[in-house]
């Protein structure tokens, strides 16, 4: 179906860069650039540097020699050598500054990775044992990836095809991904947007955010990739504009995308902060100056429904869910080190969850339409700024939730259970939730079971071959798991009582 397709390019070609994990956006003129150069083209053709006079110390929109609306010789057809590479990243750090008002405190290193050497590196990556059963089981309560399948190897093969660019934290650094290493063809919005999250850190320091679970880290990152995003979307307008001829911008011809996903279930999840975040940081600058941008890192939205919905923020917080195990039979919680012993994926894993079949069946089931994923511009395009629409009827009202998973030393280890629970803002809006709930176990074939309350089974051949019981008391949904009905009041007592 073209829809799906359009949507899934969209994706794609927004998805310019990323910083810890997966990356941009009316038409901003700068009324601070008066001093723009074009370049002249010398006799022989070559493009002619233009140098203003140095500061006699560092200013903002100045970095290390080179000014941000200043020329350099640079040739990107031919690729980037070391020295030319160091001049536009110290120029795209100026630039930086300029939009953004903010100074760098040091030099940002960059490197410059092939494609298949950052799959290889992603590879190598290990994730212990528990922490892999744990994120099987959330993206199995999603609905987006079955039970016998590595989560961490889909989501690895997903980065692989579609990061551009990453800024590690940790090393202080930055690697673009090019299909040419010695030569690098650099496209400075990705290279704008991996500075930017350097100058973020330098600034505000990505170690104070608890981004512990995938809810809490969509939400800061609808700041984090939102103002990341919103900065590049500027520094595009000034390279259409003022900056015009002295940005290496990419052809539309060449091909910026790397290979097919691997599963766009957990990359609809992880790419709801990149289009709802820059609207919601292009507000709050609108009403507010970059002063009101930069409160937001003291002071980051609680939820991705904020992000969704900005009227929401910063009033309306998220219920704090508990889960009580209540356990028989050799079930117990699953404890990963070094992360909770719980899952959250907020409103935007709801709605992904949700999404995910129109895009598996090709248009064929959808339970929220897939036109209603799309923001169209005047010509019926997907918005560059704000290209998809993570609002709908049975996910709008949530206000927490959250997912337990549970094993058992006498089943096989893929075989686990768990409870997904969700509180929302009425009792209506929990019921909204609970007919999508029962279109997508239809979706994969559920059958309801005779004699038992609100009980259904799924069968292997989909690859969520489970028992389901849902339960909704007023505001409050409860989704148990297990491998079989007579598991499920094991997992959670009470669970699929006698009709």
């Amino acid at each position: 179906m073209r829809t799906i397709t359009v949507v899934a390019v969209a994706l794609m070609l927004v998805l310019a860069g990323c910083s810890s994990t997966p990356t941009e956006d009316t038409t901003t003129s700068d009324p601070d650039v008066t001093n723009t150069t074009q370049t002249p083209d010398t006799p022989s053709g070559e493009k002619k540097a233009i140098h203003p006079p140095d500061p006699e110390s560092d200013v903002l929109g100045w970095e290390d020699g080179y000014w941000y609306n200043e020329t350099v010789n640079v040739t990107r057809d031919d690729g980037l050598n070391d020295s030319e590479l160091d001049a536009v990243v110290s120029r795209s750090m100026a630039r930086v500054e300029k939009i953004r008002g903010l100074e760098f405190d040091k030099k940002v290193p960059v490197k410059v990775i092939s494609r298949d050497q950052f799959r290889s590196e992603q590879s190598r990556q290990t994730t212990s044992p528990e922490r892999t059963l744990f994120d099987n089981v959330k993206f199995e309560a999603l609905m987006m990836i079955d039970e016998s399948t590595d989560s961490i190897a889909v989501q690895t093969k997903n980065s692989g095809s579609s990061v551009g660019g990453y800024y590690s934290p940790e090393k202080e650094s930055i690697v673009i991904i090019s299909n040419n290493q010695s030569s690098p063809k650099m496209n400075e919005i990705t290279l704008s947007q991996e500075l930017f999250h350097a100058l973020q850190d330098q600034k505000f320091g990505f170690d104070s955010f608890d981004q512990s679970t995938r809810e809490r880290h969509n939400a800061i990152d609808g700041v984090v990739e939102g103002d990341g995003n919103y900065l590049d979307y500027l520094y595009e307008q000034r390279c259409n504009n003022a900056w015009k001829g002295t940005c290496l911008m990419r052809d539309q011809s060449e091909n910026g995308g790397a290979g097919q996903l691997a599963n766009i279930g957990p990359y609809l999840l992880k790419f709801q902060p990149y289009s709802d975040g820059p609207p919601f940081v292009k507000q709050i600058h609108q009403e507010q100056g970059w002063e009101g941008v930069n409160a937001l890192y003291e002071n980051p939205p609680a939820s991705t429904e904020q992000i969704i919905h900005p009227k929401k923020h910063p009033a309306d917080e998220p219920a704090q869910i508990t889960v009580q195990d209540r356990t028989s039979n050799g079930w117990e919680r699953l404890k990963p080190e070094g992360r909770p012993n719980f899952g959250e994926v907020g409103e935007a894993g709801i709605f992904s969850m949700f999404m995910y079949p129109a895009y598996e069946s090709q248009g064929g089931a959808p339970i929220i339409p897939p036109n209603q994923f799309i923001n169209r511009d005047s010509e019926g395009n997907p918005q560059e700024f704000n290209p998809l629409n993570y609002r709908s009827t049975p996910t709008e009202g949530w206000d927490g939730d959250k997912i337990v998973a549970y094993t058992n030393d006498n089943t096989p280890r893929n075989e686990t259970g768990y409870v997904f629970k969700t509180k929302w803002d009425s009792k209506q809006d929990a019921t909204e939730f609970v007919d999508a709930y029962k279109k997508l176990l239809n979706y994969r074939n559920a059958e309801q079971v005779d004699g038992r309350q609100n009980t259904w089974t799924v069968p292997d051949s989909t690859g969520f071959g489970d028992a389901f019981y849902v339960q909704q008391n007023g505001d409050t949904v409860v989704i148990v798991n297990a491998p079989k009905v007579s598991d499920l009041s094991d997992v959670r007592s009470g669970s699929a009582p006698q009709a």
